[in-house]
């Protein structure tokens, strides 16, 4: 064959995550804190709906959109989590995780030569999916010093008159980072004033910390114009299952479902089954895990303090985003020595855009006793860097 391939393709760096995920499962001993996936099995009571949908022989198609009653159960969760309603029946789209939605909701919404602004250090899907859907990726590269918040100035300097789509990622991979109500009124006026669309990625929505989750879909005049995605991957540690849903107003999901529906045909059925459990009875599980996951945060950051190592505190999903600038080397270089020397797998911070570089992602969905063992490691080789530093 001579004909080339697509160069959008081409030209897309393969993930910087699964790079280091593919190289500490051949280290013999090696502890992994790079993948974010809750190490929770997924509770009985979501497992036994599914198991029992399988026995019933539940192995249709669903509808495009998914199952009614799954979507009737996810509009109720997000009105009492958001306070927004929804209609089930047109104004949300059951998919193959928030992966699936954010990538049509992007192809549904720009068309070639749009503008999308993208907050740096962020989820690694999105800067690839805009470039697929023929728009062009506008960077703004949050800063440490305001808790990678976006900031109202950042966002208005990002604008121009083609500028179509605001991809607002918080509670952010890899940061932590929370936008608090205060911060999303700040950034509003401008989202529309500008006639933005907003794709709001709320996947970690009910991992917060600090104080219940604000969605921007809560504030005036933004449901109209904002693609709200969640999922079940991260808060129900469902990951394997592979659902999620988008939710906005019927005019873009009947877009989106356009597309759904000749790439993919319905989200697995099995999952839409267990996925019912998951909402109806499922507050008590999230509460668990988070306050497991809120044990663990507090130790790293404890740990940090102690071995001088700068990190702001976050207050979302499941990652820490220590900085390693005074090492003087890059944060693949970190991240590759500690592998090779230490046997501990995180995730250079330069994978989810160049404002990450000189920090690094840990991700605390892990036992406790692999963070300790990780930990231990972590100040045994910083002592090292720095005796280094100190001899030359």
């Amino acid at each position: 064959m001579t004909k080339p391939l697509n160069k959008n393709v081409l030209n897309i760096k393969p993930s910087g995550i699964r790079k280091f995920f593919d190289i500490v499962s051949e280290i013999k001993g090696a502890i992994s804190l790079g993948v974010g996936e809750p190490d929770f099995d997924t509770p009985w009571h979501i497992r036994d709906e599914g198991i029992y949908a399988l026995e019933k022989g539940r192995t249709f198609y669903t509808s495009n959109s998914g199952l009614k009653t799954l979507r009737e159960e996810i509009s109720k969760k997000v009105n009492r989590m958001r306070r927004v309603e929804y209609n089930p029946q047109n104004e949300i789209l059951v998919t193959v995780g928030g992966s699936e939605a954010i990538d049509i909701g992007l192809r549904a919404l720009v068309s070639n030569g749009d503008e999308v602004i993208i907050p740096e250090p962020s989820y690694v899907s999105y800067y690839p999916c805009t470039v697929l859907a023929g728009a062009k990726p506008v960077i703004i590269n949050l800063k440490g010093e305001n808790e990678f918040r976006l900031k109202p100035d950042e966002l208005l300097n990002a604008v121009t008159d083609k500028t179509k789509v605001l991809i607002l990622p918080f509670p952010n991979n890899p940061t932590g980072a929370i936008m608090e109500r205060e911060d999303l009124e700040a950034i509003r006026k401008i989202i529309i004033d500008n006639d933005l669309y907003v794709i709001s990625d709320e996947i970690y929505s009910e991992l917060t910390y600090k104080e219940k989750h604000v969605s921007i879909v809560s504030l005036e005049g933004m449901k109209e114009r904002t693609v709200l995605i969640d999922g079940f991957s991260k808060a129900y540690a469902m990951t394997g299952w592979r659902l999620g849903y988008a939710c906005a107003p019927k005019e873009i999901i009947s877009q989106m479902t356009k597309i759904h529906q000749f790439a993919i045909m319905c989200a697995p059925t099995t999952s839409q089954y267990a996925a019912i459990s998951a909402l109806r009875n499922g507050d008590s599980d999230i509460l668990e895990m988070k306050k497991s996951y809120n044990m663990r945060r507090r130790f790293l950051i404890n740990a940090f303090k102690k071995m001088n190592l700068e990190c702001f505190e976050p207050y979302g999903a499941f990652y820490v985003f220590p900085s390693i600038k005074e090492f003087n080397m890059t944060s693949e270089e970190f991240a590759t020595r500690f592998l090779e020397e230490e046997k501990v797998a995180a995730i250079p911070g330069n994978a989810f855009g160049e404002s990450g570089e000189g920090y690094l992602r840990i991700s605390y969905a892990y036992s406790i006793e692999n963070l300790k063992i990780a930990i231990e490691r972590l100040e045994r080789f910083i002592t090292k860097l720095r005796k280094e530093q100190n001899k030359s």
